[in-house]
This record gives structure tokens, sequence and C-alpha cells, in this order.
């Protein structure tokens, strides 16, 4: 399992618009279907189906959408992967691994990968979160835990995040996120 760490993006960056298909509900969504007030912001994960280290958390990924959302944070997952190379990250699949971990947020299929590429996406999980103004202000871990060592999931770093934007702050301390590298297609 190779261990790919997320890129750097500055803080501040503007959410680059999007429009995905979401196999779930067939519908596709762009940043304007995720208004955002003075109050929330928007979190966007680039995750997939099949990573090691997107499935130790994607429990975590779930508690994290439920308590947020009712908070005011838009949640939206994004697969970016190439489905020809690793038929596990397919939009069928997705479905299922959407079911599995009861997702409430639209996860987002990226075929053509151009979304990816304008997050400068490296890994799965990688998480940012935008504030009002769909500005960055966090881009890093969920959490030190990773598949085999034995910290507890708790997305305490991309909570702590959240709950700085949320009191009005911006989190200092950022941990770039770790996990395998997005399957680029040819």
């Amino acid at each position: 399992m190779a261990r790919t760490e997320s890129n750097f993006l500055e803080l501040g960056a503007k959410a680059f618009d999007f429009s995905l298909l979401n196999p779930i509900d067939k519908k596709k969504y762009n940043l304007e279907d995720f208004p955002i007030d003075d109050t929330n912001g928007l979190a966007i994960m680039f995750i997939c189906n099949h990573c090691p280290f997107v499935v130790h958390i994607a429990e975590g990924i779930s508690a994290y959408a439920k308590d947020y959302s009712a908070k005011g944070i838009k949640v939206v997952a994004i697969n970016s992967n190439d489905v020809a190379n690793y038929p596990a990250d397919s939009p069928e699949k997705m479905i299922e691994f959407a079911a599995k971990y009861g997702f409430n947020f639209p996860y987002l299929f990226d075929e053509t990968q151009s979304v990816a590429k304008e997050y400068k996406a490296a890994c799965t999980p990688d998480l940012y979160l935008f504030d009002s103004k769909l500005k960055l202000v966090y881009h890093g871990q969920f959490d030190g835990a990773r598949p085999g060592n034995d910290i507890e999931v708790t997305g305490k770093d991309f909570r702590a995040a959240t709950d700085a934007l949320l009191s009005g702050k911006i989190q200092e301390n950022q941990l770039p996120s770790v996990g395998c590298n997005i399957k680029w297609k040819n």
C-alpha cells in the first residue's frame, strides 16, 4: 500500500466549480448545489471505495458529515479514480460504499479526473474545507489514524478545523493527508 501525501494548495485559494454525477440519485451537482451563508462552509473530500486509508476512516467520515451537517457545513465527496483499471471504484460500487457507511451527502464521480487536477488532489483521502466565501481554510488529514497504527479514528484534525471555522478562526496546525495515490488514467 503506497503512501502518498496531499499536495500543497495555498490557504485562501477559491473553490473550483465542477459538474459531476452522483451515481446514487443520478443527478449532476456543482458548487451552486451546496449553498452556504456567513455562518457555515463546505467540506470537499476526495475519496474512493477501495483505498485502505479511506475504508479505515469511512465510518468517521460518515459521523463527521452527520455531526457537521447539523451545524450548517455542507459535505460532498468525490471519487476521481480510473475505474477502467480499478473497477472497485466504479459508480456502481460507489452506490454500495455510500450505503454501507451511511453517507448522508453526495458522493460524486469525476470521470475525466479534471476536478481532482484542479484541486491538486493527490491521494485518498484528500480533505478540503472552505469558508463562507468558498476560500480554503484547511487542507489536511482527517486525523492521525492509519491502517495498522492503532490510533483511534476520531476525525480530530478535520473536526478541529471545522470548529475553528464555525467560530470565525482558522486552524493553524495543518498536517497533510496521507493515503493511496489517486489512480490516474494513462
